[in-house]
């Protein structure tokens, strides 16, 4: 007779480059972590894009924000993201804060835009590129260095 510790199971697996590009592609929402002058880091749910043939990270928030202002004095920073419970990945690098969108239609907006699922009335994508400079918005790129994650394949129903 075969028995099973309670709480044991199946071991959580390190996820490969590919899991994990395709993980962090299949979610849209995760935690950054920005370090502040103290050393402690700074947590913040985010929305983000993410580009694995370039392994970037985007990221759409505004100049006074403080995770620009902590990238701004340290560019490195770490995204945790989550697909359920059992797995995750982890993607590390260092940041550059562009400078904020000044005029509609600019470089930067047309950055911020293309994090967008875009627009089909033309007066909503100008509206969009106005309101982007109003709020000051920037574009925080990561690049992205180390990739890295699990997870734990349970059976179904658990």
């Amino acid at each position: 007779m075969t028995t099973t510790k309670p709480g044991s199971g199946p071991a959580p697996r390190l996820l490969g480059e590919q899991e994990l590009s395709r993980l962090l592609a299949g979610q849209k929402f995760g935690v950054l972590a920005t370090l502040k002058r103290d050393g402690h880091p700074h947590l913040a749910t985010i929305l983000y894009a993410w580009s694995p043939q370039e392994r970037r990270l985007r990221i759409s928030t505004t100049a006074g924000r403080l995770k620009a202002r902590h990238l701004r004095n340290d560019p490195r920073a770490t995204l945790h993201v989550s697909a359920g419970p059992f797995s995750y990945a982890v993607a590390e690098g260092l940041a550059e804060v562009s400078e904020p969108s000044r005029t509609p239609g600019d470089a930067v907006g047309r950055q911020l835009l293309a994090l967008t699922p875009g627009f089909d009335d033309p007066a909503d994508e100008a509206a969009f590129l106005e309101q982007m400079v109003a709020d000051e918005r920037v574009v925080l790129t990561i690049a992205v260095t180390r990739l890295y994650g699990t997870a734990l394949d349970v059976p179904e129903g658990v």
